[in-house]
């Protein structure tokens, strides 16, 4: 039988896994909401599909699961629309995924978090996805994995193009720190799950070294021979409220679990290979 994943709001880090499962022979399909994305999908060998169109065949053909889609205002809009057709079918999926985010533990004032530490959001959305999840793990017997995602970065969401361009700000914010994970170390931890399942099973997906955010621009600018951006304070530095949102929390995030269950070894365990690396694809355009 052939391995069939159905990505709901296949996105960046989707994408990275799809690249790792179609080389193996998997059939991935891909759901998004921009017609114009199709092309690129099936460029990738993920067979697109709009989120408008009916998705009841693609259900019932699954035999695996990942959920990239956010929550809103309304709750999770899988479940909102396909909770019923999901349930119908949860002897046959193998894996589920849900992709979640570090935000549902709250500020930790730079303090370490574990997947243990108890859910205390301090953002709208942060609890938004406390909702999200509780919401998955209530559909009985279904084989679902939560996954805690740090801040994502990878090719083509790195910090050179706003330090090359000028736009890059070192905020200042005493003991401000994140955790940030590669987005090939998230396809990976996501194939080993697969390989691994353990349904019921949350992971914290991120690298060994969190760090002050400064620390990151100032190391890329180095990376690049430009000069490090200015330092701005975070009380009176201009920024959009999503970005302040942010800084809302600060904390370090631990990932043994990652390693100690699936046996997984970061290909980039911080931010300075993962940008060194990043750095020299440009360059090679490999």
């Amino acid at each position: 039988m052939t391995k069939t994943l159905l990505s709901f709001g296949h996105g960046y880090s989707a994408a990275a896994l799809a690249d790792l499962l179609v080389p193996l022979g998997w059939r991935v399909i891909g759901t998004t909401r921009k017609a114009e994305k199709c092309d690129t999908l099936r460029a990738a060998g993920v067979e697109p599909v709009l989120w408008d169109e009916a998705l009841n065949d693609h259900i019932a053909a699954a035999s695996h699961l990942l959920i990239s889609a956010g929550p809103n205002a309304e709750g999770d809009p899988i479940l909102n629309r396909y909770a019923a057709q999901i349930q119908n079918h949860t002897e046959q999926y193998r894996w589920v995924g849900y992709l979640s985010t570090t935000g549902v533990y709250g500020d930790h004032q730079g303090g370490w978090v574990d997947e243990t530490t108890p859910l205390s959001p301090s953002t709208k959305r942060g609890q938004l996805r406390v909702e999200a999840e509780a919401a998955w793990q209530a559909i009985p017997d279904l084989p679902l994995h939560i996954f805690r995602l740090a801040g994502i970065y990878g090719p083509g969401r790195g910090p050179f193009a706003k330090v090359r361009n000028g736009t890059a700000r070192r905020i200042i914010k005493p003991g401000q720190v994140f955790s940030r994970i590669h987005v090939e170390d998230i396809a990976q931890i996501l194939l080993a799950s697969i390989n691994h399942p353990n349904p019921g099973a949350i992971y914290n997906m991120c690298d060994n070294d969190p760090a002050p955010p400064e620390d990151v621009i100032a190391h890329a600018a180095e990376l690049l021979n430009l000069p490090v951006p200015e330092a701005v304070d975070y009380e009176t530095a201009e920024m959009t409220p999503m970005a302040r949102s942010f800084y809302a929390e600060s904390k370090r995030v631990r990932n043994d679990r990652i390693k100690n269950e699936l046996g997984v070894t970061l290909k980039y365990p911080d931010y300075r290979s993962g940008l060194a690396a990043l750095l020299a694809a440009e360059t090679t355009g490999h």
